[in-house]
């Protein structure tokens, strides 16, 4: 003890998804299952776009970046909770809850801003298209990236260097699967109001900042849009921006939902399950969300797929 009612805590308990052993292996398999998707989703997204040319473009090094993002993002929370669903204790280190948070906060942030820098990007090539290859050119994209980074890295380092100095009590369980600040704060025995403040006007100036960017730059693409003519041109714009618009709804209305909805309807089970959303399963839906609605995408894989079916032809034939 460090004296009075106050301990040094040397490891997290994350009770996460309870049940018989049953259970925890279904969950087990089913979580596996989509890891290894979004694993092979997001590297094939990666790939694809490094070695087809056509898609050296602003809008893929965008899409690039996010598989990249989605494939760490996950990591950091997957792997973990796989193992936790087998262990009979599950169990997370101090230093482990610190690296996995400030790692989640990182790619969560950049996330956010990556999302951002897409939806600009798309007002630009719709809105100004003779001025997009100067508006979108390859510093201007690199720095957007690097200046998502660097805030993300920033927002980790604040909330984690805050939170995993305070003092802890003797209370060492969080009721999640993942270490998530705002309950690792009740955990502590001083004072969180500085923490709680910190974390509620960091993260609603960047979800507000890349909201806001999001909205204002569709408002502008839906205007641009309607004013085309003909249905078929009409088509042609929204398409190249459907596939980044679902994967956006698919964001943000999970973090509505968690942060928006009624304190009377709060329930640990909802956030649980919102969580898994975000952290596992929209990591694992955009890359077949961007090959399944993109048709340069589909046809990158298709010129791909025959380049290795040819090379495999010339190599191995007797």
């Amino acid at each position: 003890m460090a004296g009075g009612n106050q301990t040094t805590v040397s490891e997290f308990i994350l009770l996460g998804f309870t049940g018989d052993l049953t259970t925890q292996v279904a969950l087990f398999v089913v979580f596996l299952g989509i890891y290894l998707i979004t694993l092979v989703g997001n590297l094939g997204m990666i790939a694809l776009i490094h070695l087809d040319s056509r898609l050296h473009t602003p809008m893929y090094f965008f899409l690039g970046n996010l598989s990249f993002s989605d494939l760490c993002y996950s990591t950091v929370v997957v792997p973990k909770t796989l193992a936790n669903f087998l262990a009979e204790k599950k169990a997370i280190s101090f230093i482990g809850c610190a690296t996995q948070f400030y790692f989640y906060a990182v790619f969560a942030t950049v996330e956010c801003l990556l999302l951002a820098a897409m939806a600009y990007d798309r007002y630009a090539a719709i809105c100004n298209p003779l001025l997009y290859p100067v508006v979108m050119s390859q510093k201007v994209c690199i720095w957007l990236v690097v200046a998502s980074y660097l805030v993300g890295c920033t927002n980790g380092l604040i909330h984690t260097n805050t939170t995993f100095r305070l003092p802890f009590c003797a209370s060492n369980v969080i009721d999640h699967f993942f270490c998530d600040v705002p309950l690792i704060l009740k955990l502590s025995c001083s004072d969180t109001l500085v923490n709680q403040v910190l974390l509620f006007v960091i993260s609603s100036l960047i979800g507000l900042f890349s909201f806001l960017t999001i909205f204002v730059s569709y408002v502008y693409i839906l205007v641009n849009i309607l004013r085309i003519h003909t249905a078929e041109g009409r088509h042609k714009a929204f398409s190249t921006c459907a596939s980044h618009l679902m994967a956006v709804t698919l964001f943000y209305t999970t973090i509505l939902f968690i942060y928006l909805r009624p304190s009377s309807s709060y329930s640990e089970g909802q956030d649980q399950v919102a969580a898994v959303f975000y952290t596992v399963v929209i990591p694992m839906m955009n890359p077949i969300i961007y090959s399944l609605r993109n048709k340069e995408v589909k046809d990158a894989l298709w010129r791909i797929s025959l380049k290795s079916l040819f090379i495999h032809k010339l190599f191995c034939v007797p």
